[in-house]
């Protein structure tokens, strides 16, 4: 029984720990920050953003912008005097640890900007 108890406690740490460092890694952008995104538009479902270029998750080559706001769920680029909307938490990231400076973010998998497949967000 005393086992049992002392498993549960270390896997229930475990798992506080797993989500409580998860997003450390992640990019996080400011309002006037020069970011790189996919400029497919709002009804693309990649949404890539990347502090260096690079191709998006649908394939095309990003586009330079600047962050215009940020909210708790929305992140919003203008890009040649288009505001495009991307969420704020993403799905898949660069894997290339913590030295990694293409920031690379999306929904959908692919390679970030520095040519690595991304990862699967917790």
């Amino acid at each position: 029984m005393k086992k049992r108890l002392i498993s549960l406690f270390v896997t229930g740490l475990l798992l506080f720990a797993v989500v409580a460092f998860a997003d450390k890694t992640l990019p996080v952008y400011k309002k006037g920050d020069s970011v790189y995104v996919c400029t497919c538009g709002d009804s693309c479902d990649c949404k890539t953003m990347a502090n260096k270029e690079g191709k998006c998750g649908c394939g095309n080559a990003l586009g330079k912008g600047v962050v215009s706001s940020v909210s708790k769920d929305k992140v919003a680029v203008k890009v040649d005097g288009n505001n495009l909307n991307f969420p704020a938490k993403a799905k898949y990231a660069c894997a290339c640890g913590d030295g990694c400076i293409c920031g690379t973010v999306s929904q959908k998998p692919g390679k970030c900007g520095c040519g690595t497949e991304m990862k699967k967000v917790l």
